[in-house]
């Protein structure tokens, strides 16, 4: 009879030590803010969410503890199970994560160890699985992309400078990043062996292996370009891009059923409900349950732009139901035409409906949405990423709800409130209808679609994103499988949208 074999515990350790000196900061890099979030809430999300990794122990800079500790009870996460001051040193740093690896594990019981930098929040759930997969086989692991440059080998002579020595095969080489993988009780051998030596430095944990268990063989995961560590200045401005463009895939409830249960009893707002996305929205939730008042121009007399009619429409439902959960606003103006050429009156209304007044619906919302916990959810175009001709009032506005969506989500994080963006791609409504007149049968989205995915997005604990709705999803409505990979794709696609 065959004997199971327990799986071997797979910890993540996050090394948090830097201190942010090389970016021009006052506070270690990985707490600077980025999409929102601070750089290792983004790395921390990657690693709670994959089934391979069971724990999370982090290593962070002396004196910022309880800044990390604030992050994760903020975020929720169940996976840290310590935080940890490191050391002077990168080694330093990784014995003291050795040590408390160690702690309650049964004699001769080892286990898997993932180092990782905090300041790559850029990594994917594939890497971490093809890590912990490889470590079913081997020992040690590293993680390694090709160089796209050529790497030359200098030397100094005097004040001459820096002459080339040697310019080594390119065909072989490599761009290491992190995670290193190890079994648990391998790397501990090997620091133990490094410590004999009195010369002993290293910058990361393959080397250490490399060096004092040379018999070990140490095997290489592909990695990914994304997969960047935030060390410059230009670093902080890719990532920040980077994770502005990804999208975010928005799940979707298991059953009718459940969309009914979460729904029933719940308000709802939509301003610009009169047609379009914003009357299918406020159509679906109310078919699961939701008290909606579906606000438009030509429908309730509800102009977007005029503060006081916007909070007299959130008054009027809050002191109807005693609740508001979730303000939606879908309206807005498409102006196309050359700026020079553009009057007075168009400039000013795109302004006062496409910005102005989001604007004013957040702030007018803030107070109902704090106290149920609720979500505002805000529109952009395709058009946000690249400004286009013609298109400079609608395009710069659309751009102006991103920034908005990831500011405002950071600023009432605190108090549970969700902020989050839709992004479709070019969508059958009237208002492009009105703009470019009749297009070919299929080559939009519907507005159906879009509502489906807006009402998941609702439905979830999502806030701070930006939601892709594309056709060629394979379910339609569907928002697009999030994936860095797909960022440069998502810019070309977007050159085209309105």
């Amino acid at each position: 009879m065959s004997q199971h074999i327990a799986k071997p515990r797979t910890t993540a350790v996050i090394l948090a030590g830097g201190t942010g000196q090389r970016v021009g900061l006052s506070i270690p890099k990985q707490l600077l803010k980025i999409a929102g979030k601070a750089v290792i809430e983004h790395t921390l999300t990657t690693f709670e969410n994959t089934d391979a990794i069971d724990d999370i122990i982090v290593l962070m800079a002396p004196g910022y503890v309880p800044d990390i500790e604030k992050i994760v009870a903020k975020a929720g996460f169940q996976k840290v199970s310590k935080i940890i001051e490191g050391g002077a040193t990168r080694n330093e740093t990784t014995e003291r994560a050795i040590a408390a690896l160690g702690e309650g594990l049964a004699e001769g019981e080892d286990a898997n160890v993932l180092f990782h930098d905090a300041v790559r929040p850029l990594l994917s759930q594939r890497v971490i699985d093809d890590c912990v997969v490889a470590l079913e086989r081997f020992q040690a692991v590293d993680v390694a992309i090709p160089s796209a440059d050529t790497i030359i080998v200098t030397r100094t002579h005097g004040e001459d400078g820096e002459f080339i020595t040697e310019i080594p095969d390119r065909s072989r080489l490599r761009r290491g990043q992190t995670p290193q993988a190890f079994k648990l009780s391998t790397i501990k051998r090997a620091y133990e062996v490094a410590a004999g030596d009195p010369n002993f430095q290293a910058t990361d944990d393959c080397s250490v292996v490399l060096k004092y268990l040379p018999d070990v063989p140490i095997h290489v995961v592909a990695g990914d370009e994304y997969n960047m560590k935030v060390t410059q200045p230009v670093d902080v401005f890719i990532a920040d891009k980077l994770f502005q463009l990804a999208s975010t895939a928005a799940p979707e409830q298991v059953s009718e059923e459940a969309y009914r249960e979460l729904l029933t009893g719940k308000t709802m707002v939509v301003f610009g409900g009169s047609y379009g996305i914003g009357k299918d929205i406020a159509e679906l939730a109310e078919s699961y349950g939701a008290k909606v008042y579906a606000l438009g121009r030509s429908t309730t007399g509800t102009h977007v732009e005029n503060p006081e009619e916007v909070d007299d429409a959130l008054s009027k439902a809050y002191g109807e139901t005693g609740r508001i959960d979730y303000v939606v606003n879908t309206a807005g103006v498409l102006r196309i035409g050359k700026l020079a050429e553009t009057d007075n009156a168009t400039i000013e209304e795109a302004l006062k409906v496409n910005y102005l007044a989001p604007v004013q619906i957040a702030r007018s919302s803030y107070k109902y949405l704090s106290e149920t916990k609720g979500q505002l959810l805000l529109y952009t175009s395709s058009s946000y990423t690249r400004g286009r001709a013609e298109y400079s009032l609608y395009s710069s506005t659309k751009a102006a709800m991103v920034n908005l969506t990831q500011a405002l989500s950071d600023e009432w994080a605190g108090d549970g409130v969700r902020v989050n963006c839709i992004n479709p791609e070019r969508t059958a409504t009237p208002m492009r209808t009105k703009a470019f007149g009749q297009e070919p049968s299929g080559s939009l989205l519907s507005s159906e679609a879009v509502a489906r995915t807006s009402l998941d997005v609702l439905l979830s604990e999502l806030t701070g994103h930006v939601i892709d709705v594309r056709q060629q999803d394979p379910t339609a409505g569907a928002a697009r499988a999030s994936g860095f990979e797909q960022a440069l794709a998502t810019v070309l696609d977007r050159q085209d949208g309105v």
